[in-house]
């Protein structure tokens, strides 16, 4: 009863829903709008992501081919602005690039081979002395070595699952790596003939009213991952270098340093993971140096590293990646933790221009650019490409 009047059972409703939302706080209710809302995203976001791990054979291989692409792009487009036709560019820079990649792994495996022998040999040596030095100075005998050792082993392959599995997901058979391979060449090569058409037909994909600022977000996204690429190609020469060079110098003291060649490639390509790869790779020369040249060579590389990695971590990243990908070291760091945690050695890889390409895609829609702007074309798209 209200005023002596009955109500019908929908007022009633009505009347006590009103009742009830303005019982309710106003920090509550702003607290349960953005709460529905998170939730939502994240639900989405751990269906996008469970649906990657089920396709990683298929993802994997095209986002390699997305970052091969972005830096092979603007060369095919150089060539373009010089009056080569399009296919004879796109031709010859997917062969020198197929050619440069097979010269390194050709010099990498003959330099190894070579090499391998003597430092298996001096391996062995190494360790039975290091279990000799452990018997007469710590009196550690055999089998309290062996225990050790094996706590060590149990620890790090504890720690190193997610890398482990990470690396397996690449290509557990001799078929899933022909596959990626093959895959990753065919997606590069679709990239650089009709990229546009593609980047066209997933905007179409979208709502009208979306569309600008689906186009906008994406070409911001891409201008920042080829200029991760490329800022990316010089971090790691400049990784490969101090560490090669240092070696070589170091190896002008104590009579020679082998495998140098290897050495610098896999510093090279350990350092497109950021923060972290130069240092892992890095730790490849320590172990070298230790193994023919001793300890004090061994301690010395070890400096090299680190001063390698300190000039990275202080000077090249900040200042030459922060102000290309636009965000915090720290923030580089962490996507790079959890890229590893959540998928190992791809994790690790792609966590940074994900997280790069993503941050300038929403600040790109957040900041309204794309308001009344018109797209072009499909066919003004194609020519530009």
């Amino acid at each position: 009863m209200m005023f002596g009047k009955k109500l019908d059972p929908p007022a009633v409703r009505d009347v006590r829903k009103r009742e009830v939302e303005s019982s309710i706080p106003l920090g509550i209710e702003i607290a349960g709008a953005w709460s529905w809302r998170i939730l939502a995203v994240a639900g989405v976001a751990v269906v996008f992501g469970l649906l990657i791990i089920q396709l990683q054979l298929i993802v994997v291989p095209f986002m390699i081919a997305v970052l091969v692409a972005a830096l092979l792009v603007p060369i095919v487009q150089l060539l373009v602005r010089h009056r080569w036709p399009k296919g004879l560019a796109v031709a010859v820079t997917m062969i020198v690039t197929l050619g440069v990649l097979s010269g390194l792994i050709v010099l990498i495996v003959t330099q190894i081979r070579s090499g391998y022998p003597d430092l298996q040999d001096r391996s062995v040596t190494a360790y039975q002395d290091f279990k000799t030095f452990l018997s007469d100075t710590w009196n550690i005998d055999n089998s309290e070595f062996n225990d050790y050792l094996e706590q060590a082993v149990a620890a790090v392959q504890t720690d190193s699952q997610a890398l482990v599995s990470g690396a397996v997901s690449l290509g557990s058979t001799a078929g899933h790596v022909l596959t990626g391979s093959l895959l990753t060449l065919f997606a590069t090569l679709f990239i650089l003939i009709d990229g546009a058409g593609i980047w066209n037909w997933i905007v179409r994909i979208f709502p009208r009213k979306a569309r600008a600022a689906v186009d906008g977000s994406g070409r911001a996204g891409w201008l920042t991952l080829t200029t991760f690429v490329k800022v990316q190609i010089f971090v790691a020469a400049i990784d490969a270098t101090g560490i090669g060079l240092g070696a070589w110098i170091l190896g002008l003291f104590f009579g020679g340093f082998p495998l140098i060649i290897p050495i610098a490639v896999a510093v090279f390509l350990g350092s497109f993971i950021p923060v972290v790869g130069a240092v892992v790779t890095g730790a490849i020369a320590i172990f070298v140096a230790l193994i023919y040249l001793g300890p004090v060579p061994a301690l010395i590389m070890l400096a090299i590293v680190l001063a390698v990695q300190q000039l990275e971590g202080h000077v090249l990243q900040p200042l030459v990646m922060g102000s290309a990908v636009k965000i915090h070291p720290l923030a580089v760091v962490f996507a790079v933790a959890a890229g590893s945690f959540i998928a190992g050695i791809p994790g690790a890889l792609f966590a940074v221009p994900v997280v790069a390409v993503l941050n300038v895609m929403v600040t790109y829609v957040a900041s309204g650019r794309w308001r009344g702007t018109v797209r072009p074309q499909i066919e003004d798209v194609a020519t530009r490409a």
